[in-house]
């Protein structure tokens, strides 16, 4: 299993970098091959600006093998040739967007697939906002104001971005909505990594991660690890985190 990186948006500034270069580090350090899907612009015809510029800023952050592939709908998500380099990535990056688009362009296709192998494989698959949206297993798709089902790489979570600006007003619906799954606010320029291995989230970045177990709310800060499940961590696990 490899590592899974969820980012609140405001991507590519400020203190993005701190999960950012620590999920380069953990997809294998500068020569680290990173794909990054722009998917989820194509609906405003914004993708070719925001993979440029996802790629010059994880190149400012030393990274030397960068790429923005030209997966922006249905056919291409199904193209052998994108999801074998895919596969060979180290670190896949979900730009943020339109989440129903992205979640629609990716299920079930052959790219996504091979992001499920490259996982598997160790690879380091994330996303901001949206991409961080579609890979749990339920998101909230504000145009149509209902509830999808994500791509499921992560069981039993919604995460909500932009939560210090506007994600949080989503809360008390969502908590209706999906009684039995785990709310995760990230707010923006902040990031949490789940290091399979070992079990734990870590929060990195500037600012919160607002949890929502039922009525319970949970904050934790940078530098933090926590649980994300149903159940409320025991004194014993919150002394180990």
């Amino acid at each position: 299993m490899g590592f899974i990186l969820l980012e609140g948006g405001a991507e590519f500034g400020g203190q993005m970098e701190l999960p950012d270069r620590h999920a380069i580090s953990l997809a294998g350090g500068p020569d680290a091959r990173i794909s990054i899907i722009p998917a989820a612009a194509a609906p405003d015809n914004n993708h070719q600006h925001a993979g440029q510029t996802g790629m010059r800023w994880f190149q400012g952050l030393g990274a030397t093998n960068v790429n923005a592939l030209p997966l922006i709908d249905r056919p291409s998500a199904d193209d052998p040739a994108l999801a074998d380099f895919l596969e060979n990535s180290k670190f896949i990056y979900l730009l943020g967007g339109f989440p129903h688009y992205l979640g629609c362009t990716l299920s079930g296709s052959r790219c996504w697939q091979a992001m499920l192998q490259a996982y598997h494989a160790g690879a380091v698959i994330g996303g901001s906002s949206a991409g961080a949206m579609v890979l749990c297993q339920n998101y909230y798709d504000p145009d149509s104001s209902q509830v999808m089902r994500g791509l499921g790489l992560i069981a039993g979570i919604c995460v909500l971005p932009h939560h210090n600006t506007f994600g949080q007003g989503w809360a008390a619906r969502l908590s209706q909505l999906l009684s039995d799954t785990l709310l995760v606010g990230i707010d923006e320029e902040t990031g949490i990594i789940h290091d399979a291995s070992e079990g734990f989230w870590r929060a990195f970045g500037k600012g919160e991660v607002t949890v929502y177990r039922g009525r319970q709310i949970e904050k934790f800060f940078p530098g933090q690890a926590f649980v994300l499940s149903r159940a409320i961590p025991s004194q014993k696990e919150s002394n180990l985190l």
